[in-house]
């Protein structure tokens, strides 16, 4: 017998990090994943901030802005990414072509997605590649 997984709950006890400079667009983000079932949803408005948060946190998935004061994604990536060399990296911008692409896999981005695609289709690229 088949089973379907309850959508809602296919966060379950997962913890994401999302790092992004607009106030707004991290909470936007932060709630979708929270109310996909996220346990816990930690969020930095910087890549400086976001590595240290990454550290308190121990994030399942890391979603990331390129364009950041201080310290932007493709710096906050490769970090990151010795960190935790096994979580999932999206970097989530406005700046998507192929030479983010190709910069982005360079620095440890798992995905590159912008942020003219809709939340449901980011939650959607975060359970694949956690494998949920």
């Amino acid at each position: 017998m088949k089973t379907e997984k309850d959508p809602r709950k296919w966060g379950a006890g997962k913890a994401a990090l999302i790092v992004d400079d607009s106030p707004r667009i991290r909470k936007m983000i932060a709630e979708a994943f929270l109310a996909d079932g996220f346990e816990m949803c930690a969020e930095a408005g910087n890549g400086r901030e976001g590595i240290e948060a990454a550290k308190q946190n121990n994030p399942d998935i890391i979603v990331l802005d390129l364009s950041m004061p201080v310290m932007n994604g493709l710096q906050a990536a490769p970090e990151l990414r010795k960190m935790y060399p096994r979580v999932p990296i999206i970097l989530f911008t406005l700046y998507g072509n192929r030479l983010v692409e190709t910069e982005a896999c360079k620095a440890g981005v798992t995905m590159v997605l912008t942020k003219t695609e809709p939340l449901p289709v980011l939650l959607d690229r975060a359970h694949e590649l956690i494998g949920d």
